[in-house]
């Protein structure tokens, strides 16, 4: 199916988030006044992935000024302001922000909380932030390049950018519970994938009609590539083991890529 269908994807995104975040996702339960404690006294503990963030990517975040993009869910953003960050909370689902305000009133923490599409940063300032830290979440538009031209523009000149995504071999595999059940891969699908365009016409009607996310596997091309054209530079590279596989072919590679892009400059 052409992916030049009549759908406005931000739109049927953003709803399928608000519902995620009230069925109370992985993704969308607010940190707890322990790690709000922890952070204050400097273990944010933020995660891009399931795991801790590698030793040096953001070790301490006091003073900085931080955009966490696409990143509401009452999780990164509390955690980075308790440890003394200039927090600003992006998403496109405003049931996400609401868990990260609800966790500063919670905790008597200031942050700012702003509704949109990742793509379009443009209410911002040129070099407003220290920081872009953007945990899984690009897969949710169907091209990722414009996410690393506005995380490129409003950082300033040294900042950086943490980012996390799907490694685009993860989404090839059939996902016939048959083939599952017989721990055997089945590739079907061609990297990059695209809900609209590679899934059946029927199972896709079926995605929209129950209000799932539609998602974009992105390439390494879009996503290494992608920040490397908008200027960036390549600081560190770190991969990560699914911790609850959904397919076959999370045992047998890191399902989770995480990057760390600087922009050049003092």
């Amino acid at each position: 199916m052409s992916e030049h269908v009549s759908l406005d994807i931000f739109s049927h995104n953003q709803a399928a988030w608000d519902r995620q975040a009230e069925q109370a996702g992985p993704w969308s339960q607010p940190v707890d006044a322990a790690a709000v404690a922890a952070a204050r006294a400097g273990d944010h503990r933020a995660r891009l992935m399931p795991g801790p963030l590698p030793a040096g990517w953001l070790d301490q975040a006091a003073g900085w000024r931080i955009l966490c993009l696409a990143s509401g869910g009452g999780q990164q953003g509390p955690l980075l302001a308790a440890a003394g960050a200039v927090v600003t909370v992006f998403d496109a689902s405003e049931q996400q922000l609401e868990r990260d305000r609800l966790v500063a009133r919670r905790e008597g923490l200031t942050l700012a909380t702003e509704q949109g599409d990742m793509r379009d940063l443009s209410r911002f300032a040129d070099a407003s932030f220290d920081c872009v830290f953007h945990p899984i979440s690009n897969l949710y538009v169907p091209d990722v390049r414009p996410v690393w031209r506005e995380c490129f523009r409003v950082l300033r000149p040294g900042g950086r950018l943490l980012s996390s995504f799907f490694n685009p071999a993860a989404f090839i595999g059939d996902r016939d519970p048959e083939y599952a059940r017989q721990g055997l891969i089945r590739p079907r699908y061609p990297a990059p994938y695209s809900d609209l365009r590679d899934l059946e016409p029927a199972a896709l009607a079926a995605k929209r009609a129950g209000g799932e996310a539609l998602v974009f596997g992105h390439s390494l091309a879009e996503q290494i590539g992608g920040q490397l054209e908008a200027g960036f530079l390549l600081a560190g590279f770190h991969e990560e083991m699914q911790p609850t596989p959904r397919f076959v072919i999370d045992g047998y590679l890191p399902a989770f890529i995480a990057t760390w892009a600087s922009k050049p400059g003092a």
